[in-house]
């Protein structure tokens, strides 16, 4: 301890809440980021530069339905997150005997 501070019952209230904000913060900013994410959507030629692949093999896949994209007007949007999980489904399956 480094010593001991007189304050006054307001002062004291204004510490604590300072430094519990300090704390709670990055947590909340956490916690929203999580439960409110940032969707990305990617078109379906980006979408086959970072798989590395045809435009037409994207467009085959949303046919099968294996990836899910939907229409905003008559460009085709495909989201970011749901085409990385569709990816880790894809591989389980491909090792499942």
């Amino acid at each position: 301890m480094k010593g001991i501070i007189i304050t006054t019952p307001e002062e004291l209230l204004g510490m604590i809440d300072s430094a519990v904000s300090i704390r709670i913060n990055p947590l909340e900013e956490l916690i929203n980021s999580k439960l409110n994410p940032q969707k990305e959507n990617v078109t379906v030629k980006e979408a086959a530069k970072r798989l590395n692949v045809t435009e037409l093999t994207i467009r085959n896949y949303i046919k099968k339905g294996l990836i899910d994209a939907s229409k905003i007007g008559r460009r085709i949007v495909i989201n970011l997150e749901g085409l990385e999980n569709t990816l880790k489904e894809v591989k389980s399956l491909k090792y499942r005997r």
